[in-house]
């Protein structure tokens, strides 16, 4: 192979072009990227980033010693893949023809077209989301967030602790309840609660007051209204996929792949946000959207692709972590179906806690609240299934090129 292309200059990316030289490849690396900044951390940016505890220098990835030898081309990105020449088209007009490609063009905020445009209302994925946003968190301002996942939960940390009047809207009963279940949803909505944050759970927004190019407020579908200097929108995120339209590369709700990272196009894989591996645990094409996924997979996926014959390998279950509120929360494996909640130790009530999800008697996931070290231990404890050597239904076989 001479000609390695990685399209997404992201975590995940720079992830895959460390492994690619790890792994032994000496060729041509070119790793294309649609923003004009070098691969940069993104968890900080909704918690240190936010608060000015750290800078945009301290986000970036790169070190002195990586050698990676790679050509860079930035602000611009891919447009469309022709997979069958392995030639991927440039914003610019210009295209890249490579031996093998790693798909890493990760996913972008979803938005609420209503607001499209608006001054005061942001979203947090990028640099350029994050500087915006930080001259707004003032201390006695009204912040609306809309949608209580993970993100917007950092956001309404981080702009409580400014001394900023925080509300944060979540359609369904209790917040967190699809990572964490109903039971620990709760006790995270208590710790806000408890620091200042006006939960409203359970309600719709029916409209939005607008006064020239920003948003004074809302009203929602009980009839309720709100006032807002900001508002953050965090409702998820959709994956950057729209450039393989036509590409020949399957896609449904994400990239799909195999347990190794094979798209049903030999010589090109998926890695990070956009991607959806086939995850034995849920029986199922899956996007994990976390940071240690997009590290520790990309080195998977890239043995699979410098090596038609590299055996699939277990996966370890998912794990992310969120600061809020000055509380570590960590969380790894799969919390759906679970029959069964025990706190090993701490108490939820003091938000320092460890709690064990079983299934059928089988630790499946873990949840930990400022117990960092027992929950590291039981981190390791949980089942990792193993692969399936069978191509996952619904991905056509990859065949040697």
């Amino acid at each position: 192979m001479q000609t390695l292309a990685v399209v997404g200059a992201s975590l995940a990316g720079l992830s895959a072009a460390r492994a690619a030289r790890a792994q032994g490849f000496s060729g041509r690396l070119v790793i294309i990227g649609d923003e004009h900044h070098r691969p940069y951390d993104r968890p900080p940016l909704s918690k240190d980033f936010l608060l000015g505890t750290i800078t945009a220098e301290d986000l970036f990835l790169e070190t002195d010693d990586d050698g990676l030898h790679a050509e860079w081309i930035l602000g611009g990105g891919a447009v469309g893949l022709d997979a069958a020449a392995r030639t991927i088209r440039l914003h610019d007009g210009g295209t890249v023809t490579a031996d093998r490609i790693v798909i890493a063009t990760g996913a972008r905020a979803r938005q609420i077209p209503a607001l499209a445009g608006l001054e005061n209302v942001s979203c947090l994925r990028t640099m350029a989301d994050a500087q915006a946003l930080t001259p707004r968190l003032v201390a006695g301002g009204r912040m609306i967030v809309i949608g209580a996942g993970f993100i917007g939960a950092e956001v309404a940390s981080s702009a409580a602790s400014r001394g900023m009047e925080v509300t944060m809207i979540n359609n369904g009963p209790v917040p967190f309840t699809a990572q964490l279940g109903e039971d620990m949803g709760s006790v995270v909505a208590r710790l806000h609660a408890a620091n200042g944050v006006n939960l409203v759970c359970g309600t719709g927004i029916e409209e939005f007051h607008r006064a020239g190019n920003s948003v004074t407020g809302l009203r929602l579908a009980d009839g309720r209204e709100l006032a807002a200097d900001v508002v953050v929108v965090g409702i998820g995120a959709e994956p950057n996929v729209e450039w393989l339209a036509g590409s020949g590369v399957e896609v449904d709700g994400g990239v799909l792949c195999d347990a190794m990272g094979r798209t049903n196009v030999p010589g090109i894989v998926a890695v990070g946000d956009c991607a959806a591996w086939f995850d034995a645990a849920v029986d199922r094409h899956r996007r994990v959207e976390h940071w240690t996924g997009a590290l520790e997979r990309a080195a998977l996926a890239v043995q699979a692709l410098l090596d038609d014959d590299a055996p699939a390998q277990p996966l370890k279950p998912p794990y992310f972590w969120s600061d809020q509120h000055g509380v570590k929360i960590q969380f790894a494996g799969h919390s759906a179906g679970y029959d069964r909640l025990e706190i090993e130790a701490g108490d939820p009530q003091e938000h320092n806690f460890l709690a064990i999800y079983y299934r059928e008697d089988v630790p499946v996931a873990v949840l930990g609240m400022n117990q960092p070290r027992l929950f590291t231990k039981w981190r390791r404890s949980l089942a990792v299934p193993a692969p399936r050597a069978e191509t996952p239904q619904g991905l056509a076989a990859a065949t040697k090129p």
